[in-house]
């Protein structure tokens, strides 16, 4: 007997995890998009007190009030975002807000522009809700940042929605102001959906974050403390938008997850509410760890452009597989570009959410490859 279901058997598991686990126990894992910084003790010290206060029974379905509360004022003070707590849901991290969404708002055989290169869920969560997925081709010349000319390229009769990703992972990229706009404008003159993955907005150097949802009302922003709070095991994010699609999304969150965890967020609302100096703090020193890669990699002869945001480095390679595998054997995990779409073809993707020093030996030992 065959198992799986139809929209399921195209689907494929994760390449990024897939290196994570060739990794030996003395790799230095430079594949996976986990800040490696503990949980602020404050965040911690406040999830044991909800634990001892009993906050151990369901919350509301969208998530607890004082939390949804305090990212309505997050996101106006942070995002120029005007929404209301009812307008807000509180997710198992961000990926549950995007898949949430796409399975609400996109029917079977639309077609929904996803950014090449891009992070990999987009494709597989567009699959899964029996949609097809379009490439939006952004260039290494203009550091992969999408524009609005990208996007009207790809555009077909069937386009129903666009998914959106700045800081980006893979890249690193940060989209300019201007260009916010003009999608925007073109999205809202087009009546196209924008699903804009915020999740890395707190991790970028020297730039200021814009948000798409400040100029399109059809705009679903996804975010959460995953990144900006290194709260990855916690899995806590929230989407909003306009209260006729957050009807709709929360039908599927409703069903699918009842409720996210209570005592967590009553810790990420002291994380939203207490001193951003630990944001600060890890930021800078990632930037530091930022600097020591590019330098590095450029000095090699591995040409990158410097990220202005996450936490990636995607730098040129002729043979990415072969490179990858020869890193592996130095005991340095790796992901190949292709794995974020075929404008990655022909690069690599390098966390650096990994201490100075191990980036350091790490640098060495890929020198060897070169």
């Amino acid at each position: 007997m065959e198992y799986g279901a139809d929209r399921v058997s195209s689907i494929n598991l994760s390449q990024v995890r897939k290196m994570f686990e060739q990794a030996s126990p003395t790799a230095i894992n430079l594949a996976l998009g986990e800040p490696d910084f503990n949980t602020p003790s404050h965040i911690i010290e406040a999830y044991k007190e909800a634990l001892d206060n009993n906050y151990t029974h369901y919350s509301q379905n969208k998530g607890e009030p004082i939390l949804r509360e305090s990212i309505s004022k997050k996101l106006k003070k942070d995002n120029d975002i005007s929404v209301t707590s009812d307008d807000i849901i509180v997710t198992v991290g961000a990926s549950e807000a995007l898949y949430s969404s796409i399975q609400a708002l996109i029917n079977p055989g639309d077609d929904v522009l996803i950014p090449d290169p891009g992070f990999l869920s987009y494709k597989e969560c567009v699959t899964l809700a029996g949609a097809n997925s379009v490439p939006v081709k952004t260039s290494y010349e203009n550091e992969f940042k999408c524009k609005v000319e990208d996007m009207e390229a790809a555009m077909t009769d069937n386009t129903t929605a666009m998914i959106i990703n700045s800081p980006c992972n893979p890249t690193g990229a940060v989209m300019e102001k201007e260009d916010i706009k003009a999608i925007s404008d073109y999205a809202t003159d087009n009546d196209i959906i924008i699903f804009s993955d915020e999740i890395y907005e707190k991790i970028i150097y020297g730039k200021k974050h814009h948000s798409f949802q400040k100029y399109c009302d059809n705009t679903v922003t996804i975010n959460g403390f995953s990144k900006a709070y290194a709260m990855t095991g916690l899995r806590l994010g929230y989407c909003t938008s306009n209260s006729a699609i957050m009807d709709e999304i929360l039908k599927v969150h409703q069903y699918n997850i009842a409720c996210v965890d209570t005592a967590c967020q009553i810790a990420a609302n002291v994380a939203l509410n207490s001193s951003q100096k630990c944001v600060e703090d890890m930021t800078s020193q990632f930037k530091q760890r930022r600097d020591l890669v590019v330098e590095s990699l450029n000095d090699m002869g591995l040409e990158c452009h410097i990220p202005d945001g996450a936490f990636y480095v995607f730098f040129k390679c002729d043979n990415p597989q072969e490179f990858v595998q020869k890193s592996v054997k130095e005991d340095v995990i790796l992901v190949p570009g292709g794995a974020f779409g075929s404008q990655g073809e022909k690069f690599i993707r390098l966390s650096y959410a990994e201490s100075y020093e191990n980036l350091e030996v790490a640098m060495q030992r890929l020198e060897k490859i070169v």
